[in-house]
């Protein structure tokens, strides 16, 4: 154990050998809380889209884009944050993962003012939230109790204009068309039928 809610052993060799345990034991201390601020809460609801880290039960990790109209991620508590799983593939890489490791990282970033913020924690599935009847296009609802969160210096983001929202991000009033990939000849006969959800 390391006494740090942030770092562990292999952390601590590395920031030995680079001699950088000072910096990181005061990024922890003056940058890292286990509740959102009010910056926090504005800043995730209104992005479009955020980094989502898993591993399976043997550590295997997996990393996926979840994107949506602002908003579709809330800040539900303190320290508790909710976003929806929508309709996608069909492999449940992400969701797969957590529901037999619920640890999770989830990177939010802004490209047009260069921002990010890291969530980790413990996340849990549910196909009976009360939200999933108001998120439309949802069919499971995820929510993560935030262990630490914590901004990290953004220079290294390149600044990038938003073009065009995406017409998939499910939206109130809004007809999401289905992917061209799902009418494919080597996947349309295996294509899962979407899930009924909430259509605002």
């Amino acid at each position: 154990m390391t006494g740090s809610k942030l770092y562990h052993e292999g952390n601590r060799r590395l920031q030995d050998q680079f001699q950088s345990r000072k910096i990181a034991d005061r990024e922890e201390q003056v940058i890292t809380r286990t509740q959102f601020t009010e910056s926090d809460k504005a800043f995730i609801e209104q992005g479009r889209c955020f980094f989502l880290a898993t591993a399976d039960s043997e550590g295997r990790p997996d990393c996926s884009f979840k994107g949506g109209a602002p908003g579709f991620v809330r800040v539900a508590g303190p320290s508790e944050l909710v976003f929806p799983d929508f309709d996608g593939n069909g492999m449940f890489k992400s969701l797969g993962n957590i529901a037999v490791n619920p640890e999770v990282g989830l990177l939010f970033l802004d490209f047009e003012k260069p921002r990010r913020l890291r969530v980790n924690g413990s996340a849990v599935i549910s196909s009976d939230d009360p939200l999933l009847a108001q998120t439309v296009g949802a069919q499971l609802i995820v929510r993560v109790t935030a262990r630490v969160i914590f901004p990290n210096c953004p220079r290294y983001i390149p600044t990038m204009k938003l073009v065009e929202e995406s017409a998939y991000a499910p939206r109130a009033g809004g007809n999401f068309p289905e992917p061209a990939w799902k009418s494919f000849p080597e996947f349309a006969d295996a294509v899962h039928p979407r899930q009924p959800t909430f259509k605002g």
